[in-house]
């Protein structure tokens, strides 16, 4: 890493790069060619967002017929000011602490953590790093508790330049050795901690709980199951079987199921393989999905299953849908391989008219997909009778048209030429080339997928589309060149049935600063200045509808906003349609993940990332990488010996009512 570029910079890199490939017109496109269809103009504020004149098209123009009052309240606090410093900042009337952080306990058995003693078996009980994706399963199972609980977290991947002192930035090869990587493999994939609220109101782990957890790629047996298992393109030399891996990694937003299981999903896995493929049959399926990437991770050195030369289809284990129990610890994870292989962004669900799960998931990456997957069977009460409800069902993929409306269109063997004449010859073929499979179908291309979010509440679901820097040519859906902002897409599937492969779609909101005409933003003219945000990523929805939005501007943080990232609350209804506020802001460096409510909505936990990494070198005063010595930040131990660490944070309301008002 000699330009100095972390890991998690690398990865923004090669997510805002396409795959060179023939697609269909963009979702930007798509927009523009409709707006200009109906007449409208473009522009700021409601009127930019006008979709069209067909009252099934929803539309912030269904605002004007809407009551321009607030009835309730829907924002019950003061937004958090733009800016960016070394610390968080919460809204007033709020309190943020610190639940976990990097290195602290899981097991009961872990040792203390010393950050300049690290070990892989240490590691192995201990809280893993960059935690993502949070889900919440309360205790008893059933029980809809809001204060006791197991808090399911992804750790995406490290940034090994600040968990170790004396990495050398200039020639990293150097320094690994293979204790170094088997920590930083520790580090990766999950964790599992109970949870509880104590009489005075404040959350702790429970240190000794039975449930506690860590799942990783360096010690944790996994299986995989559905139409792939067991494929020849799945079958290695350690595992002949295809139906045997070991671990997860790079996990970044998942789901939990209605029967309490715990969705892990798997994103830029190419990052994690290196050497030259040793089996041409797999070529043109790696640079798909751009294996082996860039920089690897050095971990094939010291483990052949990530050496290309040595273990060609180890490849085609990862990028699924892991589907984990946490309560019960002595289970086997299983990577479900009916809901299909690409890097995998968001697995939040809901159930359809008939009783069916619905799985929305994007794919993480400039003019990648969207994807649904239905299952066959209906999802029962008993939950010992969900175990295997994943490996049946349809893998559908969508298609988004001009007029607002859109499709979303199986992949299923043997139809729409998903058959031989493309190379296909069975569905575990379509499952294992799930990009390549779209491609033929002709898929709408987005803006960086990343997490998808129905609201049950109304039936429409919720797709927050990144950025996309190098777009050149727009559409309806992705509506701006050179996009550094995004934009997030409100969709409704007809008759309100998730099983449907009907939908319509419009806008939401097209992210940035509302004050640059240039920029091409639209809001509702009520986000105030410290509202409007850049780069969606992660979502949430909360019980009163709001849409709740974790911004990602990677590096780019000062050419996108000028602001650190953080957590905003957006109305999706009424007068106030299109209308941000921030809650929380992120210390410099940092990145905001995982929003998740309690059932009761008094507490909100959130995920902070690779604090002092992303874009320090535009921190001014700063103005250079940040290392273990030298960080952009300490947060949030601000000790002097102590580099930053992630760490999951626990808001709560100073009146004990729900987060927001």
């Amino acid at each position: 890493m000699a330009d100095d570029k972390s890991f998690g910079e690398q990865f923004e890199e090669l997510d805002d790069r396409p795959v060179a490939r023939e697609t269909s017109p963009s979702l930007a496109e798509l927009w523009n060619r409709r707006i200009a269809r109906r007449g409208f103009l473009a522009g700021m504020g409601k009127a930019a967002l006008l979709a069209s004149a067909s009252p099934a098209i929803l539309s912030l123009a269904a605002c004007d017929e809407a009551p321009k009052a607030d009835p309730g309240g829907i924002f019950g606090f003061e937004p958090v000011p733009h800016g960016v410093d070394g610390d968080h900042h919460v809204a007033a009337g709020h309190d943020a602490g610190i639940l976990i952080r990097w290195g602290d306990p899981v097991l009961k058995d872990a040792p203390a953590f010393d950050v300049r003693n690290q070990s892989a078996a240490a590691q192995l009980a201990q809280f893993g790093y960059n935690n993502d994706y949070i889900g919440f399963v309360p205790l008893p199972f059933g029980s809809g508790a809001s204060d006791r609980g197991l808090l399911c977290v992804h750790h995406e991947y490290t940034n090994d330049e600040l968990m170790y002192p004396g990495y050398p930035a200039d020639n990293p090869a150097a320094f690994y050795t293979r204790e170094i990587v088997d920590i930083s493999m520790a580090a990766h994939g999950g964790s599992i901690i109970e949870i509880m609220r104590g009489a005075d109101g404040k959350w702790q782990v429970v240190r000794d709980s039975e449930y506690n957890r860590r799942l990783t790629p360096l010690a944790t047996q996994m299986t995989l199951s559905g139409p792939a298992a067991g494929h020849p393109r799945l079958q290695t030399n350690e595992d002949p079987t295809g139906r045997r891996v070991m671990g997860t990694f790079n996990n970044c937003a998942g789901g939990i199921t209605p029967w309490g299981t715990w969705l892990m999903s798997e994103e830029n896995f190419n990052f994690y393989f290196l050497g030259e493929n040793a089996d041409p049959a797999e070529a043109a399926n790696h640079e798909r999905l751009g294996v082996p990437g860039s920089r690897s991770y050095p971990w094939g050195y010291f483990h052949q299953r990530f050496n290309l030369a040595a273990e060609p289809r180890e490849p085609n284990r990862y990028g699924w849908v892991v589907e984990v129990d946490p309560l019960d610890p002595a289970s086997t994870p299983v990577k479900r391989t009916a809901l299909g292989r690409f890097k995998h962004e968001g697995c939040e669900n809901t159930i359809t008219k008939d009783g069916r799960l619905a799985v929305y998931m994007g794919d993480d990456q400039a003019f990648e997909y969207l994807y649904k997957f239905v299952t066959a069977n209906k999802v029962q009460r008993n939950r010992e009778e969900n175990t295997n409800l994943l490996d049946e069902g349809t893998l559908y993929v969508a298609r988004f048209a001009e007029d607002g409306t859109g499709t979303w269109m199986p992949l299923t063997f043997g139809e729409n030429g998903l058959d031989e004449s493309n190379g296909f010859t069975s569905q575990a073929d379509v499952l294992i080339e799930t990009r390549r499979a779209a491609d033929i179908l002709g898929a709408t291309p987005l803006d960086r997928p990343e997490d998808v979010e129905p609201n049950d509440l109304t039936g429409k679901i919720y797709v927050a589309l990144t950025n996309s820097k190098e777009r050149t040519e727009t559409d309806a859906v992705n509506p701006r060149p050179g996009n550094l902002w995004g934009q997030i897409v409100e969709m409704e599937p007809q008759g309100g049935d998730h099983a449907s492969t009907a939908f319509t779609w419009t806008l939401l909101v097209k992210c940035g600063d509302p004050s640059d005409p240039a920029i091409g933003a639209a809001w509702n003219p009520e986000t105030g200045e410290n509202g409007w945000f850049a780069c969606p990523d992660n979502v949430a929805v909360d019980a009163k509808g709001r849409l709740w939005v974790a911004t990602d501007q990677g590096s780019g943080w000062a050419a996108a906003s000028g602001t650190a990232d953080g957590l905003y609350a957006l109305a999706t209804a009424g007068g106030k349609r299109g209308t941000a506020r921030q809650i929380f802001r992120t210390p410099v460096g940092a990145e905001l993940c995982g929003p998740c409510f309690t059932p009761d909505g008094t507490t909100l936990f959130v995920a902070v990332q690779h604090p002092a990494v992303d874009g320090a070198k535009n921190y001014k005063g700063f103005e250079r990488a940040s290392t273990f010595d030298d960080p952009a930040t300490r947060w949030p131990d601000f000790d002097p010996a102590m580099p930053p660490r992630p760490s999951i944070v626990v808001i709560t309301a100073k009146n004990g009512g729900p987060v927001g008002g």
